[in-house]
């Protein structure tokens, strides 16, 4: 498969108005891709966007806010971003929420809050584009999982079943999409310096005394900025390449995962305890 063609194409980005999205969306208009940009923050959505059309006048750039846990709210918007965007070459599904706390901590609608932005609206939103992606030869989609999409630690059931269902229908459509010249990324971002941490919510059983520890300690490992990692997706766009391990607090897991299956965690929890943090 030939190298993605940023220039002349049009970018879908969800979760675009901080973090790695915000990081893409800049780094995928200095390269010549108009915008489709997509978050539930408007503040913050249109304060990326005004940046980025003053910086490149001649692109566009175009905010959709929406609240991707409301999936009658996330179709709509599949709709309309496919019939006013028949230009899309590239999705990118990097929106995600967290949620801190062991599964009998959290309530089954927190569960599925988690489920239905992290993993249905990355579906639904697949949906809904891929038949535009296969009119345009040479597209791409970008699947953002996790390192918890490599490894589960306790504490993280509903946020590792989410990532882990992504790798999981990203490695299948790579396979289905092959013969219709459409690539797939998925990656797995480490420790982050996202404001997942700080915008994570904590299921109803948690113990209050546990949240700014908790905090503290998630926090402490997130220390990638994410131009960094927006510029190693990007290149991996550009490369095809099919799978993107970002960071050592990544790539060393997914190491420990194919040597110990069912024992990583001792070893992982160990090298953790021992930084002082946990990852994204």
């Amino acid at each position: 498969m030939d190298a993605y063609a940023f220039a002349g194409g049009t970018a879908v980005v969800t979760g675009a108005a901080s973090g790695i999205g915000e990081a893409l969306a800049v780094q995928l208009a200095e390269r010549g891709s108009s915008l489709a940009l997509v978050d539930r923050d408007a503040d913050r959505l249109a304060a990326v966007a005004d940046r980025i059309r003053a910086a490149h006048p001649r692109l566009e750039v175009e905010t959709y806010v929406v609240d991707l846990a409301d999936e009658a709210a996330t179709d709509a918007l599949g709709a309309t971003l496919a019939g006013a965007h028949p230009g899309t070459t590239l999705l990118v599904n990097n929106a995600g929420v967290a949620l801190g706390g062991r599964f009998d901590q959290v309530t089954l609608e927190e569960f599925d809050w988690v489920l239905a932005i992290n993993f249905r609206a990355v579906v639904r939103l697949t949906a809904a584009l891929l038949p535009v992606l296969k009119a345009n030869p040479g597209s791409h989609l970008v699947n953002v999982s996790s390192v918890f999409g490599i490894f589960a630690p306790p504490g993280q059931a509903a946020y590792a079943a989410s990532k882990f269902a992504v790798r999981g229908f990203s490695e299948s459509l790579r396979h289905e999409l092959a013969d219709d010249g459409v690539g797939v990324t998925v990656v797995h971002p480490g420790g982050i310096r996202t404001r997942i941490a700080e915008s994570a919510r904590l299921g109803s059983g948690v113990d209050p005394d546990e949240v700014a520890a908790g905090r503290e300690q998630m926090g402490k490992l997130l220390r990638i900025p994410p131009e960094k990692a927006a510029a190693q997706i990007v290149a991996a766009i550009e490369a095809r390449r099919p799978r993107l391990l970002i960071g050592l607090s990544a790539r060393l897991p997914d190491l420990l995962v194919r040597l110990r299956p069912g024992t990583y965690w001792r070893l992982i929890a160990r090298g953790v305890a021992a930084r002082g943090g946990a990852a994204r």
